[in-house]
């Protein structure tokens, strides 16, 4: 029997992928949940995340932001053109979005801007301790680790992720009217984008993925990339933590967690 993947169904339809693949992302979905659930959201959405919490988000989730095209680069390097359909899929698939993802760097500094962060303590100012945690682990997986790993720890993991909490944001009236209105389309610039981009970009990630692994990979191949997705997810997470930490007003906090 051929262990070939090759997806005759919809793209964003879960049952279009391989069984292994179904059951990985259902195992992922409770640490997936504790960043799109995160409390920062709610509090954003309403406008009430406080000046300092603010600055320490676009500063700290900013390393993740300027070296994602880094990320995708490393991914590249591991393709060969030829050596496989996967490869090929992967290698195409990376040199078409690197480009777009320098462009949402420069949207991530208008909403800062928007938001009260100058472009300047986002590019130099210090991150919040911890803040650290996803970008260090999106350099090593991206780096170190297999095609298929890297990719499904950032383009599915991270992006997916992204994408259902950009939205939550986007459609919030209160949040957007919290910006000036002559530069409010520009600020939120970078969320309109993920909360309709990232829609397709993570399933589109999970198909490389599936045609790099075939339909019946390893136990333990398996069982290492649902690890990569996990810590991307719990990497996530310790980074917004870190950045609602003690540097949060005290009202805000017992609100948040009222």
């Amino acid at each position: 029997m051929s262990t070939i993947f090759e997806r005759t169904g919809d793209l964003e339809n879960l049952n279009s992928y391989p069984q292994w693949a179904q059951d990985m992302v259902s195992e992922c979905e409770s640490t997936k949940q504790r960043v799109v659930d995160h409390e920062i959201w709610s509090i954003m959405r309403e406008g009430r995340l406080p000046a300092t919490a603010t600055r320490d988000f676009m500063v700290g989730v900013w390393p993740v932001i300027e070296r994602f095209p880094a990320f995708m680069a490393h991914n590249l390097l591991k393709t060969q053109y030829g050596r496989s359909v996967g490869e090929n899929m992967a290698r195409r698939w990376l040199v078409r979005n690197i480009r777009v993802e320098q462009n949402h760097a420069d949207y991530w500094l208008n909403w800062a801007e928007g938001a009260g962060v100058s472009r300047d303590e986002v590019l130099h100012g210090r991150a919040p301790h911890g803040t650290e945690a996803l970008a260090e682990w999106c350099e090593q997986v991206s780096s170190k680790a297999s095609l298929a790993a890297g990719i499904i720890a950032t383009n599915y993991a991270v992006e997916g992720a992204t994408g259902e909490w950009s939205q939550r944001i986007y459609e919030s009236s209160a949040y957007a009217e919290s910006f000036a209105e002559t530069n409010r389309i520009q600020s939120l610039r970078w969320l309109q984008l993920h909360a309709a981009y990232d829609d397709t970009h993570p399933w589109e990630a999970l198909e490389i993925v599936c045609t790099l692994m075939g339909t019946a990979p390893s136990t333990t191949d398996v069982a290492f990339l649902s690890e990569c997705v996990r810590r991307s997810y719990m990497s996530m997470s310790i980074t917004l933590d870190r950045c609602l930490d003690v540097r949060m007003e005290p009202w805000a906090v017992s609100e948040a967690a009222a």
